[in-house]
């Protein structure tokens, strides 16, 4: 009986929902795409929440006498018409918002983004931890909320009349410790449901949210502009706060909660369950109701690990490291690409900036590609270093033919872009996605431990800490001139290549030893009758 209960605590109420009504479970091919879904609403609501805080700028501190299109995108014409006019800039807010339309506005906005930032980083190590320690549906149905809540809640400062700066970094900086609980938190559940041999292409596939959260942050913010820079918080804390419901009802973090074996518990080892989830999938029908599994290995039994025991799993230290350079590649691209393309004269002539706006998104749209492309090329080979450290030595000349031809003419500017985002946010997908799973549930960890979350947490802390490292640095540089941001770029690719050099060399000296062994096996299973095989001498 406490056992039945257990599981019912466990089982999340929308799944349990249908099974009452069904009579049956879906399969455990259903449940890990509803899995897929769940947790990809979850983290482009997180990058939804996320990106109104670098539209509203211009809200807060408008700088009219630069050009006629201030605002940038999406919040430009692309969604509103003679928003420039005295009586829309009265109606919509345009005018500035005291404490950020002073001299020290921008400064104040900065550190507002430097605050958010850190919190970010420091949370997501502590976050990682306690993924691993509680239930994982719970944690990121919390962090959702709690995002939601605080993200809103810098927005209602515009309502209730708030002009005092500490309120608005204090929401940030809360709303920055929340936010770090969910990339920890879904690659653990991504990882838990599946397994190695095609886990680099669907998280691959998967890790598109990124881009689509921005996406839908834009939309989201320029869908309620003319209510007032409030809404463009409000509106995505409440999107954010409702897909934490949406989690909280149909995600299952684990494949026992559900009445499925655990593919690395002891109690799946014990009765020779594949460890491939994948495996599964062929030989697993439907859970009926009342007549599902025993549950034997739940989720909550198993331990998890400290933040040293996982510094100490073979690769975690090389692999975040070298998501600091990576990420510090990448955000500079995110943050600053569009107003390079602004100041860069391409093809004879200058763009607008919202042009430039509209351009700098192909630079994402081949970080897709990248990503797809990483996961699969990884899977193939089995070789994840080999991979990442593959495409950040590509990088560099990609980033270097950029910078020298991008700007002959739009067109060699966009090929030279989307092949630049490809090279530089593969091997940032797949060290965020496949790479940390594959690390949280490595043989060094004993069969009852937990390290997903943990694991993620602390390369993906440590690449944070390189992403908000590298636009500040650019803005400095660039006073000194685009070749000297380009060079750091580069540099920063050869190093998070050269970092991944011990792996590469362990990866290829596994491949060698296996390659000998099956040409030794090929040769020795060719021996003549008379002469017996190696293994038959006595």
């Amino acid at each position: 009986m406490a056992n039945n209960l257990d599981a019912m605590r466990k089982i999340p109420p929308g799944i349990w929902l249908i099974r009452k009504i069904r009579g049956k479970d879906y399969s455990l091919k259903t449940h890990r795409y509803m899995v897929l879904l769940v947790t990809f609403i979850a983290y482009t609501s997180y990058h939804a929440s996320r990106k109104p805080s670098s539209i509203v700028k211009s809200a807060l501190d408008p700088e009219p006498n630069k050009t006629t299109n201030v605002y940038p995108w999406p919040i430009g014409n692309v969604f509103v018409k003679d928003e420039f006019s005295s009586e829309n800039k009265g109606k919509f807010g345009y005018k500035g918002w005291e404490p950020f339309n002073g001299k020290d506005g921008t400064e104040k906005l900065g550190l507002i983004d430097v605050a958010f930032l850190a919190c970010y980083s420091l949370g997501m190590f502590g976050a990682g931890h306690l993924g691993d320690t509680l239930d994982l549906r719970l944690f990121l149905t919390s962090g959702m909320i709690g995002s939601g809540i605080f993200v809103g809640l810098f927005g209602m400062g515009y309502f209730w009349n708030i002009h005092v700066f500490g309120f608005y970094l204090v929401m940030q900086m809360v709303a920055g410790l929340f936010q770090a609980t969910g990339w920890p938190s879904v690659v653990a559940v991504i990882g838990n449901w599946f397994g190695k041999r095609k886990r680099g292409l669907i998280m691959g596939i998967w890790n598109a949210h990124t881009s689509v959260g921005n996406i839908t942050g834009s939309l989201i913010a320029a869908s309620v502009l003319e209510y007032g820079w409030g809404w463009y918080f409000i509106a995505p804390g409440t999107f954010i706060a409702i897909a934490g419901i949406l989690v909280f009802l149909f995600l299952a973090a684990y494949p026992e909660d559900i009445g499925f074996p655990c593919p690395n518990g002891p109690a799946a080892r014990a009765e020779a369950v594949p460890c491939d989830v994948e495996a599964q999938t062929q030989n697993e029908g439907t859970v009926e109701e009342g007549k599902s599994t025993p549950i034997r290995d739940r989720s909550g039994a198993r331990r998890s690990v400290g933040l040293l025991e996982a510094c100490l799993i073979p690769g975690v230290i090389p692999f975040a490291f070298c998501l600091f350079f990576s990420k510090l590649v990448a955000y500079t691209f995110l943050y600053w690409l569009p107003f390079y393309l602004s100041q860069t004269e391409i093809g004879g002539e200058y763009m607008s900036v919202k042009s430039a706006g509209n351009l700098s998104t192909l630079f994402d749209v081949g970080g897709i590609v990248g990503g797809i492309l990483a996961g699969h090329i990884s899977d193939k080979l089995r070789a994840r270093a080999i991979t990442a450290a593959s495409f950040m030595y590509a990088a560099i000349p990609s980033m270097l033919l950029y910078r020298l031809y991008g700007n002959l003419s739009r067109t060699v500017n966009i090929v030279l872009m989307m092949i630049a985002g490809l090279f530089i946010n593969g091997p940032y997908a797949l060290i965020t996605t496949a790479v940390s799973a594959d690390l949280g549930t490595h043989s060094s960890l004993r069969g009852d431990s937990r390290a997903l979350a943990t694991v993620t947490a602390i390369i993906d802390g440590t690449g944070s800490i390189g992403a908000a490292l590298g636009p500040l640095l650019t803005g400095f540089l660039s006073t000194k001139g685009w070749d000297t941001v380009f060079v750091m770029l580069m540099l920063g690719a050869l190093i998070a290549g050269l970092l991944l050099s011990r792996q590469v060399v362990v990866e290829i000296n596994e491949k060698t030893c296996k390659s000998m062994r099956s040409s030794s096996g090929q040769q020795s299973s060719e021996a003549p009758p008379s002469q017996p095989l190696l293994g038959d001498q006595r």
